[in-house]
């Protein structure tokens, strides 16, 4: 007689529990019907791939496949969706220099909102100056003493900072003064760059307008804050950034454009701004009835009640993303989330037949906004 090894099989029907009713069961079979799916990186073959298979999985990891998800469908949308990107935190600091540059070149954003210091540091590397590898645990008295600046786990030559402050400067004393949205500005600056790696310069050869609302608050304003003092000085006229004219700028293309999907990398002024071109546009007449699509990558939450953890469906209660709008969030740091979003996408080659946006300015009125094969 053969012995046979007990399993937990064995036992596994129970009549412990009470049994449901019939529509309970059916109901309860119909929610447990999808099964979270295990991770095989035995079988995974590049970044899309993964990206997918996150998707499936759960936590942080699905939310990842799902803003994946969302930014494909931008990217496909037959109506063709302007996406306004909104970039903040140190991105450039941690690598993400050529994500940026190769949605501009690859056509898989038509507008961005940053922060200064964002375009400050794509200068940086611009003009042949390089971010270096840093610790937080670095003696930052000594970094003083050394005119080293920290940004976390990256370094960066504060002399060298100092003599681009005001390189910056010097370049607005060779502009015709007067009022400038900070789209026009930074055009003008990236024209001015020999460098097919920089976001300034790609941008402004591609025709995607880039508006920094708070440029002030970074060291492109620091130089023109330099300009405007040697002009005020010598009694002669500057260059003003004129913040309004970036709202009346901004608004037109959300205006203009059939529909519109926002990308969010953190959040901060961009953020909200390029959700407020959406209120704004009662100005002209329209209600653009929000944004198609959302997604925000980033390690804000809700619950303090800030603009940049602020979940896309509280936006939705300002008017700012469409009731039908499809949205997801990933709360994951951006180093990390963001390339991967991307180059799902790259390698996809989703965006590989979306048209160009054309955009033909008699400032501050955009006089034609019209998709280009």
């Amino acid at each position: 007689m053969t012995n046979r090894r007990f399993t937990v099989l064995d036992h596994i029907e129970s009549d412990a529990f009470v049994p449901l009713s019939r529509e309970a069961n059916a109901e309860k079979k119909e929610i447990l019907q999808q099964p979270i799916e295990m991770i095989d990186l035995e079988k995974l073959k590049g970044i899309d791939a993964l990206v997918t298979a996150y998707g499936k999985a759960s936590i942080q990891a699905r939310n990842i496949g799902e803003c994946a998800q969302v930014y494909e469908q931008m990217l496909t949308d037959t109506d063709r969706p302007t996406i306004l990107l909104g970039l903040a935190g140190p991105l450039i600091a941690a690598g993400l220099r050529k994500v940026i540059r190769d949605m501009i070149v690859n056509r898989m954003v038509d507008v961005i909102v940053s922060t200064g210091a964002i375009l400050y540091q794509d200068l940086y590397q611009a003009v042949g100056f390089r971010h270096a590898v840093g610790s937080p645990d670095a003696d930052d008295k000594k970094l003083r003493d050394l005119y080293i600046d920290r940004i976390y786990d990256t370094f960066v030559d504060e002399e060298r900072f100092w003599r681009l402050d005001c390189s910056v400067g010097h370049f607005a004393d060779h502009l015709p003064p007067g009022n400038y949205s900070s789209r026009q500005f930074l055009y003008e600056l990236g024209m001015s760059l020999d460098d097919d790696q920089s976001i300034l310069a790609c941008a402004a050869r591609a025709g995607v307008p880039i508006f920094s609302p708070a440029i002030n608050d970074s060291s492109i304003g620091i130089g023109l804050t330099e300009h405007y003092h040697d002009c005020f000085t010598n009694g002669r006229p500057s260059v003003v950034i004129d913040s309004i004219r970036d709202n009346y700028e901004l608004t037109q293309i959300v205006v203009k454009s059939p529909c519109s999907a926002a990308f969010y990398v953190a959040g901060g002024v961009p953020k909200n701004y390029i959700n407020d071109s959406v209120v704004m546009s009662y100005i002209f007449g329209t209600d653009t009835g929000g944004h198609r699509y959302a997604l925000q990558l980033t390690t804000d939450v809700p619950h303090w009640g800030g603009l940049s953890g602020s979940t896309l469906s509280e936006a939705t209660s300002w008017g700012k993303i469409s009731k039908k709008a499809t949205h997801s969030m990933a709360f994951v740091e951006p180093s990390v989330s963001f390339p991967l979003v991307v180059g799902s996408a790259l390698n996809k080659g989703v965006a590989k037949n979306r048209s160009k946006l054309v955009l033909e300015w008699d400032s501050p009125k955009l006089t034609k906004l019209t998709p280009k094969a």
